[in-house]
């Protein structure tokens, strides 16, 4: 299987895992408990039925966007993700390029693998994924690092105030560094030619993290850093005055009901994002899509809402845009592009999900995004 054989979210995802040895290829496809909310973020979308319009002469489709202040090409960005040059050596350099050649919005994670500083050479609009600590000193040097950086907007995320409880890693012992189970280091025995690629470039670093997390002193699992050194007592109090701190835009992240909403634009935030983390946090959560009409009813006339989880199809996307939502994050559907061939994989992904959502508005009778409302989709009655 190559990349050109590639043609949709499941394709990737296949060739993904055929080059992944299994503990990593099971950290970006697997969620919390029993992975009930992460299937059901997807499934949400099938329960509504696009009405589409015809002749309108939509020889034309503007796909831009404005959100957070700025002005993208795409109404989808590439969400902020940990760990990147795990999966591929590349990480968030190819990620950034890749958005960057579409004109469209890339973030980084507080967990990344490149630098804010190297990544800003190769990212337009940028997003850093921000994670609030228990030392209150490190959010502040964060913050001016990100600053000094020229990042955009600050993407604080309220949904891992602990870790979710992730059993596909817990089976294989993935960890960073890797002290894996006898089942891990076979399935990574299977793969060789990712140990050799990790093996001849640098070295794996978190640089968000320099100075504050012992990368050789012991075992660093993503659980364990969610539960220690993320603060659990995280509040509004805290929110507002990292608003006033950062002073530019700053959206939540983690949003699901929509009275968190409101409050989030009572304290000035500029957006908030629709999220469960893939599912990943805590399962039986509702999905995003779910409860997106009822936050964009709550809140979405003062700031700018958004969604992920669980986003496939352009489809997914012209429905979550009818609905309300300014721009549609995604994640493992560029992550697995990534796994599978660096940058020219997350270009094909975002290719083809950009010619679906154009091909999709066409057939809609939309020209733009701004034609796309609430009367496009019907959901379906319960029987």
């Amino acid at each position: 299987m190559r990349l050109t054989d590639c043609h949709n979210f499941h394709d990737f995802r296949r060739l993904a895992q055929r080059r992944l040895p299994g503990p990593i290829f099971n950290y970006i496809d697997g969620a919390a408990d029993d992975e009930a909310t992460y299937r059901r973020n997807t499934a949400a979308f099938e329960d509504v039925d696009l009405l589409p319009r015809v002749l309108r002469g939509t020889n034309e489709v503007d796909l831009s966007v404005t959100v957070l202040g700025q002005k993208l090409a795409l109404p989808f960005y590439l969400s902020p993700t940990a760990l990147q040059r795990l999966f591929h050596h590349q990480g968030e350099r190819a990620v950034a390029a890749a958005a960057s050649r579409f004109d469209t919005m890339f973030g980084v994670s507080s967990l990344g693998t490149t630098s804010l500083e190297d990544v800003r050479k190769f990212a337009g609009p940028q997003v850093y994924q921000f994670y609030f600590h228990k030392d209150r000193g490190l959010n502040r040097a964060m913050m001016d690092r990100a600053k000094a950086a020229g990042v955009n907007v600050m993407m604080l995320t309220v949904d891992s105030i602990t870790g979710g409880n992730r059993e596909r890693d817990k089976r294989t012992g993935f960890s960073i560094p890797f002290r894996l189970t006898l089942a891990g280091m076979a399935q990574f025995a299977l793969k060789p030619r990712w140990a050799i690629n990790y093996a001849l470039h640098e070295k794996f670093a978190l640089p968000q993290l320099d100075g504050h997390v012992n990368m050789g002193g012991g075992v660093l699992s993503i659980g364990k850093y969610f539960t220690d050194m993320l603060e659990p007592s995280l509040n509004w109090d805290d929110l507002a005055e990292m608003i006033k701190d950062w002073g530019g835009p700053l959206c939540l992240k983690g949003v699901v009901h929509p009275e968190d909403a409101r409050r989030a634009a009572d304290l000035g935030c500029a957006g908030v994002i629709l999220s469960n983390h893939g599912g990943r946090q805590l399962d039986g959560s509702r999905a995003t899509f779910d409860g997106l009409a009822e936050v964009v009813d709550a809140a979405g006339d003062r700031l700018d809402v958004m969604l992920d989880s669980g986003v496939q199809r352009g489809t997914h996307i012209v429905k979550a845009l009818s609905l309300g939502a300014k721009a549609v994050g995604i994640g493992r559907a560029y992550l697995f592009p990534l796994a599978a061939a660096g940058q020219p994989g997350v270009e094909r992904a975002i290719t083809l999900l950009r010619d679906e959502v154009i091909r999709d508005m066409r057939l809609m009778g939309a020209a733009k995004i701004a034609d796309l409302t609430r009367e496009n989709i019907r959901f379906r009655r319960s029987a």
